[in-house]
């Protein structure tokens, strides 16, 4: 639920208009391609997690398969991706509820939502779980019941409505990939990092009773309930809209759910937008603390930032990032308009970087549980389906390469990427490496 929990946001919920507006009704091949590729990814993961559970699990999987600087780079690329997230997340968020209070600055807002969380992920790890399981309940059920509604709309079972066909699937005349090869790819671009999160599940099942059994199961479960929610929901919307009317603006859930002709839709929808949002910052701040509690048990961060509290906690981790969640705050504060914006572009592609080191570290650890007998959950048809994996990653970073503003963000995202690793040379240079064991993670 955990991986839901992050997954499962703006991206779906807003973004899909984008990839529709791009590709027309093809964005399912989009889909499904983006979706093949991140199953595969957490295949690998899953096989990496319940062979060897830690916290902070694919940073410490590319330190001990690819070498100490990949573990390091990963580590803080993740870190400073999700703490750029963060400020996205607790941005939108504020935007929305703000828009209900027009009488209170968004910034006062955005404190409230971040004091909130803080409060949580300070709280036992056991508690922090359970609030996040129903936060991402909610966002579960409101899925299905679109998933049930649409369904009905698409067969013309609901009052006043017939029968979709496949007019809207095929383009309204447009043919089915109105833009061609040419928007499938773009529409690729615009969905891939909607499933984005979905890796934070390995490392909140390291920290259950049973993480070897945890991971398993929760990898298992997390591939069908992201093919049924993110296929079914696209699904629908491409047979029920006309794909000319999708954009980034406008929701295509809400213009689906319209069309069924229910009742205070448009205000449902924001406030599941806002309750998206929010238990991904919830989520997204349980992995900024893990993936920074990690790295410095590793001895690649502040050794302070590897305390426990008498809970079970990593306060010291869980405090800088709630910090950097008050610096979005005053971000909103400063620049109210802008911010969303600047946060975007500086996230980047960092998220491709971290599934291609997970790939890699899986093609090298991959002999050695075999060897340990660790081995609990395998990957499909290894080596074939890494490699093929690792092509289709290495065929993404060049298909941004042919877009203009997804080269800028893969041009910042090399930068950033190089910053980190020089840094990374110098502190190997004064901070000896630190053995970390499996059953080293914050107390459940």
């Amino acid at each position: 639920m955990m991986g839901l929990g992050s997954a499962i946001g703006a991206g779906l919920f807003l973004g899909s208009g984008v990839g529709i507006a791009a590709a027309g009704p093809a964005v399912l091949v989009s889909y499904v391609l983006a979706g093949i590729m991140i199953i595969f990814v957490m295949r690998m993961l899953g096989e990496m997690g319940a062979a060897l559970p830690v916290s902070g699990s694919f940073s410490h999987y590319a330190r001990i398969g690819i070498g100490r600087w990949a573990g390091f780079t990963m580590g803080w690329l993740y870190w400073f991706m999700l703490i750029m997230v963060l400020g996205v997340e607790i941005t939108g968020a504020s935007a929305i509820v703000q828009s209900w209070l027009p009488g209170v600055p968004q910034w006062v807002v955005a404190l409230v939502f971040v004091t909130f969380f803080a409060v949580v992920n300070l709280a036992r790890v056991a508690n922090f779980g359970e609030f996040e399981f129903w936060f991402a309940a909610l966002k579960v059920a409101v899925i299905l019941g679109f998933l049930v509604l649409g369904v009905l709309l698409v067969f013309g079972l609901l009052p006043g409505t017939d029968p979709v066909g496949t007019v809207h699937l095929l383009g309204d005349g447009d043919g089915f990939a109105p833009n061609g090869i040419a928007g499938i790819a773009a529409g690729l671009l615009a969905v891939a990092f909607a499933f984005g999160g979905i890796e934070i599940v390995t490392i909140a099942a390291a920290e259950s009773k049973d993480p070897e059994r945890s991971i398993a199961t929760a990898v298992r479960s997390v591939v069908w309930r992201i093919s049924l929610f993110y296929f079914g929901s696209i699904a629908i919307m491409v047979l029920v809209l006309p794909w000319t009317t999708a954009s980034g603006d406008t929701s295509p859930f809400v213009s689906v759910l319209d069309i069924a002709g229910i009742p205070y839709v448009s205000g449902f929808m924001e406030l599941v937008v806002v309750i998206a949002l929010l238990s991904a910052f919830n989520a997204n701040v349980y992995g900024t603390s893990r993936m920074a509690y990690s790295l410095a048990r590793g001895g690649d961060g502040p050794a302070w930032l590897g305390k426990l509290s008498h809970n079970g906690v990593p306060r010291n981790a869980v405090l800088v990032s709630v910090f950097f969640g008050f610096v979005s705050v005053w971000l909103n504060w400063l620049l109210p308009d802008q911010i969303l914006g600047i946060l975007l572009n500086a996230v980047g592609s960092a998220l491709i970087a971290i599934w291609l080191f997970i790939v890699v570290a899986h093609l090298r650890l991959r002999r050695q549980f075999e060897q340990d007998g660790t081995l609990k959950l395998k990957m499909w048809a290894f080596p074939y389906l890494s490699w093929f994996t690792l092509a289709m990653l290495v065929a993404f970073i060049a298909l941004m390469l042919s877009d203009s503003d997804a080269r800028a963000q893969l041009t910042a995202t090399a930068a950033l990427f190089v910053v980190i690793t020089v840094i990374g040379i110098v502190w190997r240079r004064f901070h000896p490496a630190v053995s970390v064991e499996a059953a080293d993670r914050p107390a459940s």
